[in-house]
């Protein structure tokens, strides 16, 4: 499957996202603002507001809040990462649902998918960067 399509019978549209490690899968479809991820409400998925807020922002841009339903199973990474994959995948169904959206997007850059990673330990130090101490005697 592909990461980002329409599916005209249905009408709804399909993006992937991604943040850090966690990847998204978003379906958008004309509705009442319902936000659905992992088969529960975004209340109970994302706990604090600040999480619901960034996964509502394309949405609040737009101004589809109350004119879209949208259904996301999300994975990988914790919930910050979660809700940028989130806000990713939504962004990029929303501009293939309705491409006049697309230019508003990605002057905001939530089309772009943020390539920050956590960088890698490396061998003789303590964490990525952090060195031992150094000790003159």
């Amino acid at each position: 499957m592909a990461t980002t399509h329409l599916d005209t019978k249905t009408n709804r549209a399909y993006a992937t996202g991604g943040r850090k490690t966690s990847v998204s899968r978003v379906w958008v479809r004309p509705g009442s603002g319902q936000i659905t991820i992992n088969g529960l409400p975004i209340d109970e998925y994302m706990d604090r507001p600040v999480l619901r807020m960034i996964v509502r922002q394309p949405l609040e841009l737009t101004q589809q809040t109350d004119q879209v339903d949208v259904f996301a199973t999300v994975r990988g990474g914790g919930k910050s990462g979660q809700a940028g994959a989130l806000r990713h995948g939504i962004s990029r169904a929303l501009a293939i649902l309705n491409p006049e959206l697309r230019g508003p997007l990605k002057k905001e850059g939530y089309l772009t998918r943020d390539a920050r990673m956590v960088e890698r330990k490396k061998y003789g130090l303590h964490k990525a960067r952090k060195r031992h101490q150094y000790s003159k005697r």
